[in-house]
C-alpha cells in the first residue's frame, strides 16, 4: 500500500506544468500565424491585381495584333492595274482619266515617263512623301489616282508600296498601283506603249 502511494505520487502529472506548456505552444502557434498574415494578405492582393489586369493586358495585346495584321494586309495587297489596261485608259478619248504620279527617281522620269504623268519623287524619301501630300491636298477622296515607279523589279521597289499606302492613309480609296514586273523600260517601252521624255 505504501509502495502504491509512493508510485502514484512519483508519476502524478504536474497540471500546472502541462497547462504552462500548452499555453506556450498555443502562443507559438499564434505568433507564427500572426507573422504569416501580412504575407498571405500581400499574396491575396497580388492575385486580385493580376486577375483584374490580365483581361486588360489580353485585350491590348489582341488590339495590337489586329492592327498589325491589318497593316500587313494593306502592305501586302495593294490594288493593282496592269500596264496594258492603263495604256488603254490613257489613250482612249473617252472615260475618266486618272491622275498618274511617278513616285520614282527624277533621272528615270526625264528619260521616259507615262504621257501626262506627274513627277512626285521617290516615296522612300521624306521629300517625296511631302510632295505627294502637298499634291493631293484639297482633292476629293474619290479622285482616281495611279502611282508607279519602275526603277526595278516589283518585289524590290522601295517606292511604290509606300506611295500607295500613304494615299490610302490620307483617305483616298480610288488608288491603284501600276504593276511593273521588271522595270519601266522592259514592261512599257519595249512593248510600244506611249511615253514622253524630259520634264
Amino acid at each position: 500500500m505504501g509502495l502504491q502511494t509512493a508510485t502514484s505520487k512519483r508519476y502524478k502529472p504536474n497540471s500546472a506544468f502541462i497547462s504552462s506548456e500548452r499555453g506556450s505552444h498555443q502562443m507559438k502557434r499564434f505568433s507564427m500565424t500572426s507573422a504569416l498574415f501580412p504575407a498571405r494578405l500581400a499574396f491575396a492582393a497580388l492575385t486580385f491585381v493580376l486577375a483584374v489586369a490580365n483581361p486588360m493586358v489580353l485585350a491590348q495585346a489582341a488590339s495590337s495584333q489586329s492592327k498589325a495584321t491589318a497593316d500587313e494586309s494593306s502592305v501586302a495587297a495593294p490594288e493593282l492595274i496592269q500596264p496594258k489596261e492603263l495604256a488603254r485608259i490613257v489613250e482612249s478619248p473617252k472615260g475618266v482619266k486618272p491622275l498618274i504620279f511617278q513616285v520614282g527617281y527624277r533621272v528615270l522620269y526625264q528619260q521616259a515617263h507615262i504621257t501626262d504623268s506627274e513627277y512626285i519623287g521617290p516615296a522612300s524619301q521624306p521629300e517625296g512623301i511631302q510632295r505627294l501630300r502637298k499634291r493631293v491636298q484639297g482633292l476629293p477622296h474619290t479622285q482616281y489616282i495611279v502611282v508607279y515607279c519602275g526603277c526595278c523589279p516589283w518585289s524590290k521597289c522601295p517606292n511604290i508600296i509606300l506611295a500607295y499606302n500613304e494615299l490610302r492613309t490620307l483617305g483616298f480609296h480610288n488608288v491603284k498601283a501600276l504593276y511593273i514586273a521588271e522595270n519601266f523600260g522592259k514592261d512599257r517601252l519595249d512593248k510600244g506603249y506611249a511615253v514622253a521624255k524630259g520634264e
